[in-house]
């Protein structure tokens, strides 16, 4: 028989392995749905519901087409006015030489299961804009054959019950093998031809910090962004791990408001570099834009 001492002692040898297993093999598969209540200031009369799905990073086994298509499945009973990708739908690399990669074809059929009355938008990410998306060419291609618009610092107007609304879709920041910026959110602003609000949908969220410098008018009402996975691996008492931003982890997840200016960063669905998630289950973001306050469930 074990005594109490040599069985904590068992204990915290194996907490490390249980973590890991967790990490490796149970969250991953977890979906989880997180909502934020957000009403900015000024925001006209009507409610806009919005699913965010950021960071597919599609590699079997973990993102297979199959697991795809349960993720819009579960959008789709979520019944969003609007359906926004965030980018990154290539999976960059094999993860350690484990699994395969997905084609953007099967991806964009999976995605092609999405049901909205205001219609599924993408934007590009850096990984879709690396060697072997083409420069973006891959998901460009794939999407516009299953009918989903790409946007590329292009702004589109939609309508729900009076309520209308602009979405700007902006150039990936980092660029891929493009090696330059190509967002251009001056241009994307330029197109909007009346007041209406509008909601910035961007691949990275450091563009947030330059918004009180490209944004004076306030046109725009809520950035959406992915791309920093929540950091992927959230250690307790510490925060995420690694953050790949400019600004550390001021930008690194969930609902943030900086001088009446909101921000929601998905931690996403994918996973890059070791196939773990940890403090950071896979997401779909549902956003009720408009109605009374601001919350985060």
């Amino acid at each position: 028989m074990l005594s109490r001492r040599h069985f904590l002692l068992k204990a915290v040898l194996a907490t490390p392995f249980l973590f890991g297993g967790y990490a490796l093999a149970v969250e991953p598969q977890r979906l989880v749905i997180t909502r934020y209540r957000i009403t900015p200031e000024g925001w006209p009369a009507g409610v806009i519901r919005i699913a965010v799905l950021a960071d597919i990073h599609a590699i079997n086994p973990w993102m297979s087409p199959a697991h795809i298509e349960r993720i819009a499945r579960a959008t789709n009973a979520l019944e969003p006015d609007i359906v926004l990708l965030a980018g990154d739908y290539e999976a960059s690399m094999p993860l350690y030489g484990v699994g395969s990669y997905v084609s953007m074809a099967d991806c964009a059929k999976a995605l092609s299961l999405l049901r909205a009355p205001l219609g599924v938008h993408a934007v590009l990410g850096n990984h879709d804009l690396g060697r072997r998306g083409r420069g973006g060419d891959n998901v460009r291609r794939a999407f516009a054959a299953f009918g989903i618009p790409v946007l590329e610092n292009e702004a589109v107007r939609v309508e729900k019950g009076g309520l209308g609304l602009w979405l700007l879709g902006l150039g990936d920041q980092w660029g891929g093998i493009h090696r330059r910026r190509l967002d251009d959110l001056p241009a994307t602003l330029a197109q909007m031809s009346d007041s209406s609000p509008a909601i910035l949908l961007a691949h990275e969220p450091d563009i947030f910090a330059e918004l009180p410098m490209l944004d004076r008018e306030r046109r725009i009402a809520l950035t959406i962004c992915g791309h920093t996975h929540g950091g992927q691996v959230r250690i307790p008492f510490y925060g995420p791990r690694g953050v790949p931003s400019r600004f550390g982890k001021r930008f690194a997840y969930g609902h943030i408001v900086e001088g009446d200016r909101h921000l929601v960063v998905s931690g996403g669905l994918g996973m890059t570099g070791l196939p773990v998630r940890f403090g950071v289950p896979p997401e779909i973001v549902m956003i009720t834009l408009g109605g009374a306050g601001s919350t985060a469930a």
